[in-house]
């Protein structure tokens, strides 16, 4: 009794988990929700299935490994759980439980000891009746508590625990993987984050796959189908400060949700904030570990970066891939050409534009840059071997493309298309279309379905090689020569996208006189050759530099293949759910064999040469681009890139 005495004056946050346990089945008052108490200890939600569902129950954690971490699986009518914590009844060491009936939440009770009482079979029979204790399966699930006071030991703080609320939880619009009599919704938990401590917190929550690991989603809510983050499904609404952005963790009150969608006749819960408290450490090295998730690798450390802004998304990649991304923007970088390209170099928006990318499901290429206005076709020999060696990955990613065209190219490039497909460099024929001046409503009716806003065709934009409007409504090619009426004004479509939410924008350039290139005008006025006049005005989100266009493209092509080899990246686009981490064999064989090579690149030159389609720099029409001859320079790029990028398969 003394001992207890002592417990009850002692502050809370400094008890054990038994000593907590001990106070919550004594119903001390104090603990209502287990928010903030035995920091550096696993916590656990807690469901109470019949023996008959259990078996799919466990299908589906393992098929929903991050929200629904299994930390340890009861026999039937088992009441402790020895490898979580000793001495422990779980009919009693919960402060809250949740009582259902066929699917209804019928009740909450401070103990489930009295209600497995009163279900004991009379005097006399052998058996208990269906839905008594000893029919009864406990799972235990790991929780995000069991983080938060790592993430205070980072400097992260914990908004919840500092207004003294439970933890925000909502119900998003994501299905689950469905398992035998299991589907539901995934739940997520919201943790207000400064932006500036992003990667602090998902470094520091990697680290504890039990406790859900990195967040599954980072940005705007609506983006998971949240509405309203004043109204959560669960728990109290929680305040974010000036700089927050809005962090979300898998959550285990899926499994509340897997339980009113299956119905059983009988079933438990915790009550959402009221978890059971383990003796398990909140540590990496636990013995305990998912069997569908891996311990935690450094290199396999995600990290965190913004990919948009309307609407707001930041997206994961572990610090291998960027790595390795970041080794393909360097290479690209190189100036053969002289033009001083290294200049207008922004670290890391090959890896943004990647990861944007790797976000969408839709996207629409353009290229086309008329510079030999003497010619015809006047079009250059730079920018469509790279539109096609994009395309061409993001189909094998499953992703929707289409081209954008100049109407006096539509049925040259159809051809070339045609072409390609014959030759074996694409599988299948891309949709070609057009855009001309149709009015000030024509871009946003283009982009969008009925010109509705909310309704785009397409999320993401990419422009390589494709000549940019300059400051006076003009096209320069890099001689300063005007060749606007040889361009149909795609430009436009870039401008509108900067006011329909949900439409990124990439340019991929070597000269500054590109579209997407005005994210960088300033640069190119001063630094580079006639910048002062010939400067694109017209911005992209992302603005990806290269000696040769191409080679943009290529490194989009290879880094898209990274970043769907990237065990942290796939997580995250996943929202953890999914048997595997990394893709299947034969998904990752087609993906390798849809990566740019020196044979279709090659070929699909030479295909561009039989039309007429002439060097940049130079105007010969032969087997080059910007003056530099495809053998050694351009073959050696692809080399280069494809060792950079296979070399790291499977590794990161």
């Amino acid at each position: 009794m003394l001992v207890c005495e002592m417990m009850k004056s002692e502050h809370l946050n400094n008890l054990s988990p038994a000593n907590l346990r001990q106070l919550i089945r004594q119903k001390d008052p104090r603990i209502k929700t287990t928010t903030g108490l035995a920091n550096g200890y696993q916590q656990a939600n807690v469901v109470v299935l019949p023996n008959q569902l259990a078996d799919d129950f466990h299908a589906f954690c393992r098929s929903n490994p991050a929200p629904l971490p299994l930390l340890y699986r009861s026999q039937s009518g088992e009441t402790s759980c020895p490898p979580l914590a000793q001495h422990a009844d779980i009919r009693t060491d919960i402060s809250q439980y949740c009582v259902y009936e066929d699917g209804r939440l019928v009740k909450t009770v401070s103990s489930l000891q009295t209600y497995s009482d009163a279900h004991r079979s009379p005097p006399g029979q052998q058996a208990e009746r269906p839905g008594s204790w000893s029919d009864m399966v406990c799972f235990y699930l790991g929780c995000s508590f069991g983080f938060e006071g790592r993430l205070k030991e980072a400097g992260v703080p914990v908004r919840n625990v500092e207004q003294g609320r439970n933890v925000s939880m909502y119900r998003t619009a994501v299905p689950c993987v469905p398992a035998g009599a299991f589907s539901c919704p995934l739940v997520v938990t919201m943790r207000p984050v400064p932006a500036a401590l992003l990667d602090a917190a998902v470094k520091v929550t990697h680290l504890n796959p039990l406790a859900h690991g990195a967040p599954v989603h980072i940005g705007d809510p609506a983006l998971l189908g949240i509405q309203d983050l004043s109204r959560p499904d669960y728990g109290d609404a929680v305040e974010l400060q000036p700089g927050d952005v809005t962090v979300f963790w898998a959550c285990g009150v899926t499994a509340i949700e897997a339980i009113l969608s299956s119905k059983p006749p009988l079933a438990f819960s915790h009550s959402p904030g009221c978890m059971f408290l383990t003796d398990i450490p909140d540590s990496p090295t636990s013995t305990i570990t998912p069997p569908t998730e891996a311990k935690p690798h450094p290199e396999l450390t995600p990290l965190c970066f913004q990919v948009s802004q309307n609407p707001l998304l930041y997206s994961l990649v572990s610090q291998g891939t960027a790595a390795k991304i970041r080794q393909l923007e360097v290479m690209i970088g190189e100036d053969p050409g002289e033009r001083g390209i290294r200049a207008l170099f922004v670290q890391d928006e090959l890896l943004r534009s990647c990861l944007a990318l790797s976000h969408s499901s839709s996207v629409a290429i353009t290229t086309g840059f008329p510079t030999h206005y003497m010619h015809s076709p006047p079009d250059e020999t730079d920018g469509p071997p790279g539109a096609i060696a994009m395309a061409t990955m993001l189909l094998s990613l499953g992703k929707q493309v289409t081209m954008v065209t100049d109407r006096r190219a539509l049925e040259m490039n159809r051809t070339i298309i045609d072409e390609a497909v014959r030759t074996g460099v694409l599988k299948d024929a891309i949709p070609l279309v057009t855009f001309e001046d149709g009015g000030p409503d024509a871009a946003r009716h283009f982009l969008c379905h009925h010109g509705d806003p909310n309704k785009p065709r397409f999320d993401h934009l990419v422009a390589i090689e494709r000549s940019g409007r300059a400051a006076d409504g003009n096209y320069y090619n890099m001689r300063a020569v005007n060749i606007k009426h040889l361009v149909d004004p795609v430009d436009d479509l870039f401008i509108a996208a900067k006011h329909i939410p949900g439409i990124g924008t990439t340019g991929i350039g070597d000269g500054g006189n590109e579209l997407g290139m005005g994210k960088v005008k300033e640069k190119v006025q001063s630094l580079m050759p006639k910048g002062g006049l010939i400067a694109c005005e017209v911005p992209a989100d992302h603005a990806v530099t290269a000696g040769v266009s191409n080679w943009g493209g290529y490194a989009v092509a290879c880094g898209l293949y990274l970043l769907h080899t990237c065990p942290a990246h796939l997580r995250y686009l996943r929202k953890g759910l999914g048997l595997e981490p990394v893709t299947s064999t034969e998904q990752l064989q087609d993906w390798t064999t849809n990566l740019p090579s020196v044979e279709k690149e090659e070929s699909f030159l030479s295909t561009l040469v039989r039309f007429g389609i002439r060097s940049g720099k130079t105007g010969h029409l032969a087997m080059e681009v910007d003056g530099l001859t495809f053998h050694p320079t351009h073959s050696d790029m692809i080399t280069r890139l494809l060792e950079a990028t296979r070399g790291g398969r499977g590794t990161f």
